[in-house]
């Protein structure tokens, strides 16, 4: 019997590649209760925040389960460019990585290799979990694994054409707050930089295009993500489950006692 369950997470990967446009969510707590349901409402995909989310191992396994659940993809953005750390994710059956802080093409190799087994790459065949849902040979495993990688430095700026020319990056994706602030901006939404950094992204977008790479970009919130599609940006994440929990409750509290003051 064809397994039909595991085509639409697996297909995400290929419509990533080829630059289809998708909308996704970000998620930084640990409630897999809740991130099942996020992944319910029909994102294209859902990524788990391991870098700066408040998620441990138990949480980032429990949150792909929950998003495995909902037959969507789930995405990881992991701690650091390290096998370790990409190994870890993508053995618990993340279907792609985001990859922080990439600055130059060999770096974007090591996350390359990190995500392949040999003889393409350098992971270790030790996929107790992913193998469920992934492949099963190992080919297949490399073909269906995204491996994006993030432009949110000066450096990664300046070589972002070497970097989204590695063989195997499958897409990049735009970190805005820590990219304006290495703009020079004094906080992560500065509108100093507001020229220079619409100017970025453009350069951006163009290394992308000229690769023949997808390229995404964080959102705050739905419609920032719908001008950044219409911009040229072919996958969008939105805000994430933190930030919406406390936008609700403070919208509740505002309706019986009007603008509410923040404890002290």
């Amino acid at each position: 019997m064809t397994n039909n369950w595991k085509a639409r997470p697996a297909g995400f990967v290929d419509r990533l590649r080829s630059g289809a446009p998708a909308v996704g969510y970000w998620v930084v707590c640990d409630n897999p209760v809740a991130t099942e349901r996020i992944a319910m409402t029909g994102y294209d995909y859902v990524c788990i925040d391991a870098q700066h989310g408040l998620i441990e191992y138990r949480g980032l396994l429990a949150g792909i389960t929950a998003i495995d659940a909902a037959g969507i993809a789930a995405l990881v953005r992991v701690q650091l460019n390290d096998q370790f750390w990409i190994a870890q994710a993508l053995d618990a059956g993340a279907r792609g990585v985001i990859v922080p802080m990439v600055d130059t093409a060999a770096e974007a190799e090591a996350a390359v290799a990190a995500c392949r087994f040999p003889p393409i790459g350098l992971r270790s065949n030790g996929a107790l979990r992913a193998g469920l849902r992934i492949g099963p040979s190992l080919a297949e495993a490399n073909a269906e694994v995204a491996c994006v990688v993030m432009i949110e430095t000066a450096a990664g700026l300046r070589n972002v054409a070497e970097i989204v020319a590695v063989p195997g990056v499958d897409a990049l994706y735009v970190g805005p707050s820590d990219l304006r602030l290495a703009l020079g901006g004094v906080s992560p939404t500065d509108p100093a930089v507001d020229a220079e950094f619409e100017q970025a992204l453009r350069v951006v977008r163009k290394a992308a295009a000229a690769a023949g790479k997808a390229v995404g970009i964080h959102c705050p919130d739905g419609a920032t993500a719908a001008r950044r599609l219409t911009e040229g940006f072919s996958y969008v994440s939105i805000a994430n489950d933190l930030m919406h929990i406390e936008q609700a409750a403070k919208s509740h509290l505002t309706q019986v006692i009007g603008e509410p003051v923040r404890p002290s």
